[in-house]
């Protein structure tokens, strides 16, 4: 049911010819399919190590197929999932059931179903053929709905698109005339077939916007303004509040997708970007690893094996703020030398595979010992 009556819903095709809706979409896809996948093997001690020589490592993090890089893969399945509700993955399995590769499926020609057991099943319809393919077999990305399917945003949001597209077409068309108004010529006498017609042609080009030219009313003929003005009808307002409106419907701020009007580059945009990170970026990361745990990897790589997006790159400040925050960790003996340079992808150093910590950070006990070995040793 439209909140909005008459509101019509465009679709994913005319969303995405509004540039908030394009925007949107693309700021979040991006921000997500440029971190990097990761498949940890863990140990006896709970102790995580890439998993590099893995089926699970190399889809994730290498080559999803044969076709796509990981970026292009999780791009694809955000579109579907912010435009449609749901984003779908058909995994290729080997002869152990791992899997090897994953392709994406347009959402519009795949159905859902619950079996009478209660599992599901995905009908995915190429042409006139239809294939079935079992849960085990579908990666499913939900967004907000009953837990079984998710729900198309696009039809819910379409009074804001049905506004935003309305003035698209409103600006599109005032522009197209040179923005005159349309109206009334008023004359007092009748005019017969012939006068009417030629009159109807002397201003047609000024109606059309054709030409621009000086109009001369003649015989007390009045000219009555009848459509508003851009300005009386607020189209430019209108237009700011549709983006906006849009940018709050994909929980995007609108700084991110280059809306005036707001907050600009260098002030505040540091709290914001942060803020956009951890509540909507990371909500979305969580749903993607749960939906690998339980769809991709099997039962007993689930015992061993963990696969997380890595959150290092959404947290990179500025050089400054990273070599501040490296600095802390070295001294604080929580990170090596070689494990920041490694995240700065430098070579590792002799000697860099060693906890350190500054001496005056030991127990409050011990304060004179370390100083005392130091002389002694000299």
């Amino acid at each position: 049911a439209s909140l909005v009556s008459g509101a019509q819903n465009i679709g994913p095709d005319c969303a995405l010819q509004i540039a908030a809706v394009w925007a949107c979409v693309d700021r979040r896809a991006t921000t997500i399919a440029s971190l990097p996948f990761f498949a940890y093997i863990r140990d006896e001690n709970g102790q995580k190590q890439l998993a590099r020589d893995s089926s699970l490592y190399r889809i994730l993090h290498d080559s999803p197929n044969a076709r796509m890089t990981p970026f292009e893969f999780w791009r694809a399945m955000m579109l579907n999932y912010d435009l449609r509700g749901n984003a779908y993955a058909r995994i290729d399995r080997d002869n152990k059931g791992e899997a090897v590769a994953m392709w994406p499926m347009p959402a519009d020609q795949v159905e859902s179903v619950v079996l009478d057991n209660g599992e599901m099943a995905y009908k995915y319809q190429t042409g006139s053929d239809v294939w079935v393919f079992p849960e085990a077999n579908v990666l499913h990305l939900k967004n907000l709905g009953n837990g079984t399917t998710g729900l198309s945003k696009l039809e819910y949001m379409r009074a804001t698109t049905d506004e935003s597209a309305k003035a698209a077409y409103q600006a599109s068309k005032t522009f197209a005339t040179s923005g005159k108004p349309t109206g009334v010529l008023m004359v007092e006498k009748v005019l017969g077939e012939g006068q009417r017609e030629a009159l109807r042609k002397n201003f047609q080009d000024l109606e059309t916007g054709d030409q621009s030219r000086l109009a001369v009313l003649e015989a007390n003929m009045k000219y009555q303004q009848l459509s508003l003005s851009p300005e009386q009808q607020q189209l430019l307002e209108s237009r700011v509040y549709g983006t906006e409106e849009i940018c709050r419907w994909f929980d995007v701020p609108p700084v991110l997708v280059h809306h005036a009007n707001v907050t600009a580059w260098g002030s505040g945009i540091a709290q914001i970007v942060d803020g956009f990170h951890k509540l909507s970026v990371r909500p979305m990361l969580v749903a993607i690893e749960q939906a690998v745990r339980k769809r991709v990897m099997t039962s007993s790589q689930r015992m061993k094996m963990d696969a997380e997006f890595s959150h290092d790159a959404l947290l990179r400040g500025n050089l400054s703020e990273r070599y501040t925050s490296y600095s802390t960790a070295v001294q604080n003996g929580f990170l090596t030398r070689n494990e920041v340079r490694q995240f700065e992808n430098m070579p590792p150093v002799v000697g860099g595979d060693d906890l350190t910590a500054q001496v005056n950070m030991a127990p409050l006990a011990q304060l004179g010992q370390t100083q005392g070995t130091a002389n002694a040793t000299a």
